[in-house]
C-alpha cells in the first residue's frame, strides 16, 4: 500500500467531510503496519434500473481506495430498498416489490464494472442477514437507538413540525443502515452529504456493539447538465452510464466550464491544475472523450468527439463566408507558413494588423473550431485543405493554399 500522505491525498481528493480525519490516519497506518487492507463500504438503494454520472461519485471514490490496495465493499442496499430512503423528501416514498428491486440490482452489477475491478470488489446485499432477522432481532436493533435523536434528523423534524405524516418503518431505514456497518465491519462508509445522519448513525451502532467505529467520508452531490440541481432521472439533467456515445459526449460538452472541472475532480483522476490550464473547450472535449471511453471504449470516445467536431464546425460556419481567400506561393514564408496575424489580416475582415493581434490576444479567433491565443505562432497550411476562420462573433473566412 501507498505511503500514508500519499493515501490521504487521493482519499480526500473530492471529499466534503472526514469524520474523523484522526482516526482516518490511525485506521491506515496500522493497516499498512498489520498489512491488512481497510474494509471500504459503500451503500447503493437500486431504486431505479439506471446508474447515472452523479451515482459515480462515490464509486469512483471506491475505485481510489481499491487503487490503494483496500477491500471495497458494493453494498446492494435491495432490503433498504424495499423501506424507501427518507432523506431529502418531504413525504413517505413509495415502497418497491421486491422484483422490483432485484431487477434494478442486476443493472447495476452490470454497471459498476465500468469502473471497479470485478476480481478485486466484494458484493453484498443486505437482505442476507436483514431477512433472517427476528422480530425480537429488530426490536434489539431499534433498542440501540432514541427517538429523540431520531427526530433531530433535519427531514424529519421538517416534517413533523409542518404536520406531515411520518410512517414508523421510515425510522427503520438508518438503522438499518448502520446495522449494515455493523455487520460487514467496515472500517470506512461512504456516502453523499445528503447522508450524513445515516452514517453517523453506523457508527453508533458499531459502538454499541462493540466494534471500532468506521470513518465517514461525505462527498458532494454532482449538479447535472442545468448545473443547479442534483443530478438526477426525475429532474431529467442527468447523464445515464448506458447512454449511446454520442449523446453522452453531447451531454458532457452541454455543461458549464465551472461544473467542468468539478466533474474532472469528482469523476477522474486527471490532474487538475493540467485540465485548467487547457482551453475551455479543448478541456471539455477531453473529458468528454474520457468519459464516453470508460463506458463504452476507446475507439466510442475517439469517433464521438469527431462526429462532435464535425457537427460543431457546421453548426458554427455559414455555408457562404464573408470570404474566400487563396493563397499563392508567395504570400507564404518558405512556401508554406504564415504567421497568424498576417493571415487573420489577410482576409480583409479586419483594419489592421494590431487589430489582429489583439483580436487573437483576447481570443478572439478561431482557426477550424480550436481558439488561438498566441498572436505570434505561425501556422503551417497544407496544400488543397480548406481552413475555417472565426474572427470575432460573425466574422468568417475560408483560406486555402494554392496549388503549386
Amino acid at each position: 500500500m501507498n505511503a500514508i500522505n500519499e493515501q490521504l491525498e487521493m482519499i480526500q481528493r473530492g471529499a466534503v467531510e472526514v469524520i474523523q480525519q484522526v482516526e482516518l490516519e490511525a485506521k491506515l497506518k496500522r493497516a499498512v503496519s498489520e498489512h491488512r487492507p481497510l474494509r471500504v463500504k459503500a451503500g447503493f438503494d437500486p431504486t431505479a434500473p439506471d446508474l447515472h454520472l452523479g451515482h459515480t461519485v462515490l464509486i469512483h471514490k471506491l475505485k481510489h481506495f481499491q487503487d490503494l490496495g483496500h477491500q471495497v465493499i458494493f453494498l446492494i442496499g435491495d432490503f433498504t430498498g424495499m423501506i424507501g430512503d427518507p432523506t431529502g423528501v418531504s413525504e413517505t416514498r413509495k415502497a418497491l416489490t421486491k422484483e422490483q428491486v432485484l431487477d434494478n440490482a442486476k443493472t447495476y452489477q452490470r454497471q459498476i464494472f465500468k469502473i471497479l475491478d470485478p476480481a478485486k470488489t466484494l458484493i453484498e446485499f443486505n437482505s442476507r442477514w436483514m431477512k433472517e432477522m427476528s422480530a425480537e432481532g429488530l426490536i434489539q436493533l431499534a433498542a440501540h437507538y432514541r427517538m429523540a435523536r431520531m427526530m433531530e434528523r433535519d427531514d424529519f423534524h421538517k416534517r413533523y413540525q409542518e404536520q406531515k405524516p411520518i410512517s414508523v418503518h421510515e425510522f427503520l431505514y438508518p438503522l438499518v443502515q448502520g446495522y449494515d456497518s455493523v455487520v460487514l465491519k467496515a472500517d470506512v462508509e461512504l456516502g453523499g452529504t445528503d447522508q450524513k445522519f445515516n452514517l453517523l448513525v453506523g457508527r453508533e451502532l458499531q459502538r454499541d456493539y462493540g466494534q471500532e467505529s468506521q470513518v465517514v467520508i461525505t462527498m458532494p452531490l454532482l449538479e447535472g447538465t442545468d448545473g443547479v440541481k442534483k443530478m438526477s432521472k426525475s429532474v431529467g439533467n442527468y447523464i445515464a452510464l448506458e447512454d449511446k456515445p454520442g449523446e453522452m459526449f453531447g451531454k458532457v460538452m452541454s455543461i458549464s466550464d465551472t461544473l467542468m472541472h468539478r466533474y474532472y475532480e469528482l469523476l477522474t483522476t486527471e490532474d487538475l491544475g493540467r485540465a485548467k490550464a487547457l482551453h475551455p473547450m479543448e478541456a471539455k472535449q477531453a473529458l468528454a472523450q474520457l468519459i464516453v471511453e470508460r463506458y463504452h471504449g476507446t475507439e466510442a470516445g475517439q469517433q464521438a468527439r469527431a462526429e462532435f467536431q464535425q457537427k460543431f464546425q457546421e453548426r458554427e460556419f455559414p455555408e457562404n463566408p464573408d470570404v474566400r481567400l487563396q493563397l499563392a506561393s508567395q504570400d507564404l514564408r518558405e512556401g508554406q507558413t504564415i504567421g497568424l496575424v498576417d493571415l487573420v489580416a489577410k482576409t480583409g475582415l479586419i483594419p489592421s494588423k494590431s487589430e489582429a493581434r489583439r483580436l487573437i490576444i483576447q481570443g478572439g479567433v478561431e482557426i477550424d473550431g480550436q481558439k488561438q491565443s498566441d498572436a505570434n505562432a505561425a501556422l503551417t497550411l497544407t496544400e488543397g485543405k480548406q481552413y475555417r476562420l472565426k474572427i470575432g462573433r460573425r466574422k468568417f473566412a475560408i483560406v486555402e493554399r494554392q496549388s503549386s
